[in-house]
């Protein structure tokens, strides 16, 4: 008796480790540190959207091809969203047109909520977008905010940051330079 009990304890103990180990790339992104960058385990073309700006014109998603495009879904109520845009606007100053941020917000209440919003955080090159259905959210499958996409010159999804990155800081450069010239090599930011 006393062997099948510490037989059971040790399958409960070790099972789990194997669980992980054979796990699907949904499992590694689950293990993640938030604001890292998880590269897809294939590049795979981005849905095709419609995003509306404040003033309430509609540009495709597919527009910004040929740029490197860093899609960020964000809402003004969302802490880590407010943190996280400043370091959105140095990255797109940085790269100038060579990239494209696009800063699509969650609200509700659309343009009346966001256009305070943007002015009083001083945001004048992030481009910015109005989901307030959150149909871009479902499109692209996101389970959080902020939640933020590295799209390529082709229109293909190369990776998600799941929560709030610093987006000029060393590790985040060294994942989004080699792509802005479009020859990157997709890897983690943790690595």
């Amino acid at each position: 008796m006393k062997w099948r009990c510490a037989a059971a304890l040790l399958i409960l103990v070790i099972a789990p480790g194997f669980a992980s180990a054979a796990g699907s790339d949904t499992d590694v992104a689950d293990r993640t540190k938030l604001g890292e960058f998880v590269p897809s385990s294939e590049p795979f073309p981005a849905p095709s959207v419609t995003l509306t700006d404040t003033a309430g014109s509609e540009v495709g998603l597919s527009d910004f091809r040929g740029k490197l495009v860093v899609l960020n879904l964000w809402a003004t109520w969302c802490e880590p969203c407010l943190r996280e845009m400043p370091s959105l606007e140095r990255l797109q100053t940085r790269f100038g047109d060579r990239i494209a941020v696009l800063a699509v917000s969650e609200d509700r209440g659309g343009a009346k909520i966001v256009t305070p919003f943007i002015a009083k955080l001083g945001l004048e090159s992030v481009k910015i977008y109005l989901d307030p259905k959150s149909e871009l959210g479902h499109a692209f499958d996101v389970r959080g905010l902020p939640t933020s996409f590295l799209i390529d010159h082709d229109g293909n999804v190369l990776g998600r940051v799941e929560g709030g990155a610093d987006w000029d800081s060393a590790k985040m450069l060294a994942v989004v330079e080699p792509f802005v010239s479009g020859g990157g090599v997709v890897k983690a930011s943790s690595r």
